[in-house]
């Protein structure tokens, strides 16, 4: 649908949508997102100029459909997927992206390490209708043979351009750590846990130099202009643990990104922080409320976070925790995490299972917010389940197949769709259809009313 939209711009040497936010244009890709949020097209308009609501959208991924991410906005999800050394495979990753889609993954990210990774991305690109972002340094180090040393500025920005010109629509980039930060890591009880970060330290420690992404930060904000990439500014100093989280070395490194924050804007890129990992549930609001505070209200988007480090093998269930509780105080779009999380690479149902649990958190947290219309699907959920329209719950449930798939592993036959009881209460035992039953009979209802009243006064008098 874009690229009408995008030939007319060709020729700005700026392409961003805060670009023409901020000279009062209200592009095509800002009204197609007011009719999908339900907002004022010149409020997202303002949101964009004002650096509080991203558009991710390259100029060259024609074929996406533009979404925002931003407090005006619903809470958003996003699903990562991608090979590793172990295990790559295109097809495998086209799945995963076609999963994401069908169970409404806002945007995706390919953390792809093994394979041909330019194949991969294209394919995962071209399958795709939502923003596809990336880690960019993990192809960098890929096309160094993985000698971190061999990793230069050219090289790094040679990479980010590829990936420019392919359509990736946002790259996380670990610029906010820097040389200065190395002491604060020496006190954690589980050092850097970000892949990206590890390799920054590395670099940084064996040239003794500067991160690269800090020091070639104006570059990488050309590129991004050019291109329309926005900046998500990743957190290479997130909590791995509990023990670890809100210290000194994330949230400096939290300070750094809300300066970099500013510099992008001022080249009009559109940026988002990436947020904490592991943070006890007392400690998000904090977090959340510092991050505002620091980055000048950017979106955040966070990992998370994990608020228990002990349930291995339910982490989208404890991350999924923490993610409400996020996205109810202020943050914009959840990382989904997946069972398989510390444990292994996901596969296309793992990504299902993530995707599900952080369609139900941010959910809530727009209810909790009190967004206008985020509890109508609710209440409609609760009229049809008191009126045992089976097939309208399984068509408003997050995951219809699913809520189909366990209704029939007891009642499978057609009839049972028209029954007044599932294999819970049976027939005899339903409360919907006993309490159904009394409101059947409002004369009886008041009649026992007006005794109890009765009997209240005679007590009263005794």
């Amino acid at each position: 649908m874009r690229t009408a939209w995008v030939k007319k711009r060709e020729k700005d040497t700026v392409r961003t949508q805060m670009h023409y936010a901020k000279k009062g244009i209200i592009t095509e890709e800002m009204k197609y997102v007011a009719t999908i949020e339900k907002l004022d097209a010149e409020l997202v308009r303002s949101e964009v100029a004002r650096g509080r609501l991203i558009i991710p959208a390259n100029v060259n991924h024609t074929n996406l459909e533009p979404m925002a991410i931003g407090i005006a906005a619903t809470c958003k999800i996003n699903a990562n997927i991608g090979s590793s050394a172990i295990a790559s495979d295109v097809q495998g990753e086209i799945e995963k992206i076609q999963v994401s889609q069908h169970y409404k993954a806002d945007t995706a990210m390919d953390l792809s390490t093994g394979g041909d990774l330019d194949e991969i991305r294209r394919a995962v690109i071209a399958n795709s209708k939502i923003p596809i972002g990336t880690v960019p340094i993990y192809q960098i180090l890929h096309d160094v043979n993985n000698k971190i040393e061999d990793l230069s500025i050219d090289v790094m920005l040679e990479v980010l351009e590829r990936q420019a010109q392919q359509g990736v629509s946002y790259f996380t980039i670990h610029a906010g750590f820097l040389l200065e930060t190395m002491p604060k890591i020496a006190k954690r009880k589980m050092g850097i846990v970000s892949r990206g970060g590890s390799l920054m330290a590395a670099w940084m420690m064996h040239y003794h130099k500067e991160n690269p992404f800090y020091s070639a930060y104006d570059d990488i904000l050309d590129i991004c202009a050019k291109y329309d990439v926005s900046l998500s500014l990743g957190d290479s100093l997130r909590p791995g643990c509990l023990a670890d989280a809100s210290d000194d070395a994330q949230l400096g490194e939290l300070k750094v990104l809300g300066e970099l924050t500013l510099r992008a804007w001022e080249k009009d890129v559109q940026v988002m922080i990436e947020g904490p990992g592991h943070v006890p549930l007392n400690q998000i609001e904090r977090n959340m409320k510092i991050q505002r505070e620091l980055c000048h209200e950017a979106p955040f988007y966070i990992l998370g976070p994990l608020v228990t480090d002990i349930a291995a093998g339910y982490d989208h269930i404890s991350s999924a925790i923490g993610a409400a509780v996020g996205g109810w105080h202020g943050a914009s779009m959840l990382c989904y995490v997946t069972p398989k999380e510390h444990l292994g690479l996901p596969n296309a149902d793992d990504v299902r299972e993530g995707i599900i649990a952080y369609k139900i958190a941010a959910h809530a947290a727009d209810i909790a917010r009190g967004r206008d219309g985020a509890r109508d699907i609710d209440d409609a959920m609760s009229d049809a389940r008191y009126s045992f329209d089976w097939e309208k719950q399984f068509e408003l449930a997050l995951d219809s197949e699913r809520a189909r798939e366990y209704h029939d592993e007891t009642l499978p036959q057609d009839v049972f769709k028209e029954a007044e009881f599932c294999s819970m209460c049976g027939p005899k035992f339903c409360s919907y259809k006993i309490s159904q039953d009394i409101m059947d009979n409002p004369d009886a209802i008041s009649k026992i009313a007006e005794e109890a009243k009765a009997a209240e006064t005679a007590a009263h008098a005794v």
